[in-house]
Formats: structure tokens, sequence, C-alpha cells
């Protein structure tokens, strides 16, 4: 399995915005090898959140991640945040539910 967690700030008011991106998240994924998201808002900021994405292999993210539906996800999700999003990708070695 394969993902990356993303540490986000979105601006202050647009936090409904946010949510509302998030609720339509995993329905277009799951025929692209999805496996699971989570979401968390910081307990100390509020506006800072961190999305954690799984996808049953590198192959299935990479595909997600340059596909032209992400690519509008995206900007839809861009225009919420005060900065571009903090990427980190790698190798899911441990997962448990």
């Amino acid at each position: 399995m394969f993902g990356t967690i993303a540490k986000m700030r979105v601006k202050a008011g647009a936090e409904p915005l946010l949510e509302a991106w998030m609720d339509g998240f995993t329905n277009p994924l799951k025929d692209r090898g999805w496996v699971s998201t989570t979401i968390y808002r910081s307990e100390t900021d509020p506006l800072v959140y961190w999305m954690s994405v799984v996808f049953s292999s590198r192959e299935a993210y990479r595909a997600n991640a340059e596909s032209p539906h992400q690519d509008a996800r995206y900007h839809r999700l861009r225009s919420c945040l005060d900065a571009d999003p903090e990427w980190h990708d790698g190798e899911v070695i441990l997962q448990r539910s």
C-alpha cells in the first residue's frame, strides 16, 4: 500500500467549504485503488487539518494523483487553504483497524 499525509491550514471562514470537499472525497476513488482516508483537525489550532490517504499500491496512488479528475479536486481544495498543503508520500508499512 502507498499513500500520503497532508498538513493543511484552512482560510478563516472556509471550514464549511473544506468539510464539504471532504464529504465527496471517497466515492469517485473506490474503483481506483483507494483504501482509506482519515482527516484530523488540530485541537490547538482549529484551522489546521491533517489528511491521511491510502491506496492499494504506489501505481494506483500515482494514477489518481495524475488524473484530470484529481487535479480539479485539488484546485477546489486549494481555494479553501491559506497555502499549498505540505505533502508527505510513502509506503504504508502497517495499517490496523
